[in-house]
């Protein structure tokens, strides 16, 4: 029941992020500044999603003489595709958010997770290409792909996609400018304190 109830919360975030994806609006950015991290996946999602069209058109053609059988196959050839095109909105209109807080990395439907700024104890700009799986580590990796690497202080509670808790420590993310990314962040960490107001 629990793997179910995850499964849809999934699915209705990635619907909700097609219709984001179709008005040109984005999720969650308001008060902070976003870096996208979709760039690198585009030309992949879209030929996954050409391919799946294709399959359903071929399918079509296959099961004319069974119009039961075409019309369940074809319900489920087009659900495939949305989610398939879901999946690439998701990650195009929920992208990482800096504000004078945290960072909110963020990887597609599936990954929100706010780190304060106090607790990254270093920044750094590294490209990596393969992730082995680690214990408190978070890998978000794009086109298999990570270039910001994030040391943390003190370990945040990150929850799996099934709601799991993991204590991380170390995050490795993508951004579509990681650079831009890494002197943002460490200029909002450095950044000095406002000042209190004058006592009433």
């Amino acid at each position: 029941m629990r793997i179910a109830r995850a499964l849809v919360r999934h699915e209705l975030r990635l619907f909700a992020s097609l219709l984001l994806w179709v008005t040109r609006r984005t999720h969650g950015t308001r008060d902070g500044r976003p870096f996208g991290h979709a760039r690198g996946q585009g030309a992949m999602m879209g030929g996954l999603a050409f391919v799946c069209v294709v399959e359903t058109a071929g399918m079509a053609v296959l099961l004319r003489g069974w119009p039961v059988v075409h019309a369940v196959v074809l319900v489920l050839d087009v659900y495939t595709v949305l989610l398939v095109v879901g999946v690439h909105a998701a990650c195009v209109t929920r992208p990482h958010l800096l504000d004078s807080t945290h960072l909110r990395v963020r990887d597609g439907a599936h990954v929100d997770l706010r780190i304060p700024l106090a607790d990254i104890a270093a920044v750094r700009r590294e490209l990596r290409t393969t992730h082995e799986p680690a214990e408190g580590e978070l890998n978000l990796a794009v086109g298999a792909q990570t270039d910001v690497t994030l040391e943390l202080a003190t370990p945040v509670a990150h929850f799996t996609f099934l709601g799991r808790e993991r204590r991380v420590r170390l995050v490795r993310l993508h951004a579509d400018d990681p650079d831009e990314l890494a002197r943002a962040l460490t200029r909002a960490r450095t950044a000095p304190s406002p000042s209190p107001g004058r006592p009433g």
